[in-house]
């Protein structure tokens, strides 16, 4: 169906109009996502740093317990030599030095100096926990009679050397925690606690959250780790919760959920308005470019139909650079078709000339093979090996045949499936030489047959044999050499190979196809084949080429 340019001018409008609005849309998702995974980072980047420095804390804690443990005081039972020796290493911080019998005793406490009575241990139910599994622990927070104050302890169970049980403790001040819940990781609005596993507060940058009291979210036992939402007597939290498993203490980050989106509301706002801005620009934008587009799509559907009716186009101006680019290639298309053509016939013509190559190389491999054969067997696989080793050459030939066959790429293809299990007694030495198709050929079968040689007769019949084939560019020729060393002399063999097919490509179609030289030479422990080609015939197909074109 056909309409006018006002209905396709009204489309491209809404084209245009819609797809602002999706856009903005989506923008708006991609934005609540993207402000979603920022705070999300930042609520566990400041829970990790708190957990960070309360593990810190600790770690230092049980440091100081592994070298007082090492005391030869306390390893004599010499209480008052440990209490000095304890007091003079924490001297300056916040920590203090207890040692607690099974019974729940004191007998040290740096709290204190030495001599003075001591209460029993102000928190008996985690320090025989201790002592019962054994292994160092963190307490939780609890108020200690001696201090006064809130304060937690870190255990460390020891024997003395006369078999009795004791429990090394650093006691500290929970208020001490507080430098590791800074205020100043967090994001404005948020707040960070320590909690003990009881629910108990440590240490809070909300001034409303106490030293020892419960914290306010009641059911901080079942928040599960990283982000969460709860609400809370009326009031939605944004919750990020990571857990220490050093101290068995929980790290919380929280804020009210309308604080949070506070941010993202204005953004979408903001997003709002500039969508429907974007949409209204848009559709005067698509007016005034229909009208244009209109115009010039009329210009460049009036030039294809002359380009179907095989007439000259010529390239046009246009206010739209695509269409300009449209109409240049229209204009290119007539002349583009014109050399396809004769692309085509001269493909035609190289296949037809490449094909009769190809079969006059088999026929001669044919009636070589044939002649050369004891049985119907013998012909087969001989004739099937010359096959494969002049598809190798073609490989080759179609995959450069633009830029050349190199030579030593030719050699390694055709020498690959004679090389022994010991790959050194290959050996392909030469320079960077380029082969035209029709010399690859011929070369590629010339060194097929030398190997079949060399595997029947020469230097790879043996277990110790070596085959060196080398080429030097010297002048206007090419010399290449063909030396088997090691080998076992059959002067017989060797004179019934010069009458099969490797001699005669070597001789008469390296010497007819390619005006090449060959001196062939019996050495006491193998044959050597010398080679002279002129370098020009290596590359006649360029010249083929050139004239052809011309």
């Amino acid at each position: 169906m056909h309409y006018p340019v006002l209905f396709y001018l009204v489309c491209m409008i809404l084209v245009l109009i819609v797809p602002a609005f999706l856009f903005s849309m989506v923008v708006l998702k991609r934005t609540n996502e993207a402000q979603e995974r920022i705070f999300e980072s930042l609520l566990r980047t400041s829970t990790s740093a708190v957990n960070r420095a309360v593990e810190r804390e600790i770690s230092g804690m049980f440091s100081t317990l592994n070298f007082l443990s090492t005391s030869e005081s306390l390893v004599q039972g010499d209480f008052a030599g440990l209490h000095a020796q304890a007091s003079k290493t924490l001297e300056g911080t916040d920590i203090y030095f207890l040692v607690i019998d099974p019974t729940m005793r004191q007998l040290v406490n740096t709290r204190v100096p030495y001599g003075t009575a001591l209460n029993m241990a102000s928190d008996p139910t985690s320090a025989s926990l201790a002592l019962a599994r054994g292994e160092r622990m963190v307490s939780d927070i609890f108020f200690g009679r001696t201090a006064q104050q809130w304060v937690f302890n870190v255990y460390q169970p020891m024997r003395l050397s006369n078999g009795r049980q004791v429990l090394l403790t650093l006691t500290k001040n929970a208020d001490a925690l507080r430098r590791a819940v800074n205020p100043d990781v967090l994001s404005p609005g948020w707040n960070a606690a320590v909690i003990d596993s009881t629910g108990t507060v440590i240490a809070s940058t909300d001034e409303k959250q106490k030293t020892g009291t419960e914290f306010f979210l009641r059911v901080v036992p079942s928040l599960r780790l990283g982000v969460s939402t709860m609400r809370q007597d009326g009031t939605n939290y944004q919750i990020v919760t990571e857990f220490s498993s050093l101290a068995g203490w929980r790290m919380i980050a929280w804020a009210k959920s309308s604080d949070v989106q506070a941010p993202a509301a204005s953004s979408i706002r903001w997003l709002v308005i500039g969508g429907v801005v974007f949409a209204l620009l848009a559709a005067i934008g698509a007016v005034g470019i229909a009208r244009v587009l209109s115009r010039d799509v009329r210009l460049l559907a009036h030039d294809a139909r002359r380009l179907g009716h095989g007439e000259r186009v010529a390239a046009r101006p246009y206010a739209i650079t695509e269409l300009e680019t449209v109409s240049r290639a229209l204009a290119e298309a007539a002349d583009a078709r014109v050399k396809s053509e004769n692309e085509v016939r001269f493909l035609m013509r190289e296949v037809a000339h490449r094909s009769k190559n190809q079969l006059t190389v088999i026929q001669a491999m044919l009636n070589q093979s044939a002649a050369g054969a004891e049985n119907a067997a013998d012909f087969a696989e001989t004739f099937r090996k010359r096959v494969a080793g002049l598809a190798r050459s073609t490989d080759l030939m179609i995959a450069n045949a633009s830029d050349g066959i190199n030579l030593m790429e030719l050699a390694k293809n055709q020498l690959k499936p004679f090389t022994p299990d010991d790959a050194a007694r290959v050996r392909i030495t030469g320079p960077a030489v380029l082969l035209d198709p029709q010399a690859s050929q011929t070369l590629g079968m010339a060194l097929h047959e030398l190997s079949t040689n060399a595997t029947k007769y020469g230097a790879l019949a043996n277990e110790r044999g070596i085959v060196s084939l080398s080429w030097v560019a010297k002048g206007e020729d090419l010399n290449l050499v063909w030396r088997e060393s090691k080998a076992s002399i059959d002067r017989e063999a060797i004179a019934a190979s010069r009458k099969g097919f490797g001699s005669v490509v070597l001789e008469r179609m390296l010497g007819m196809a390619l005006d090449a030289k060959l001196d062939f030479i019996v050495h006491d422990d193998g044959i050597e084949w010398r080679v002279t080609i002129p370098l020009a015939r290596l590359r006649d197909e360029e010249a083929h080429h050139a004239r052809h074109n011309s």
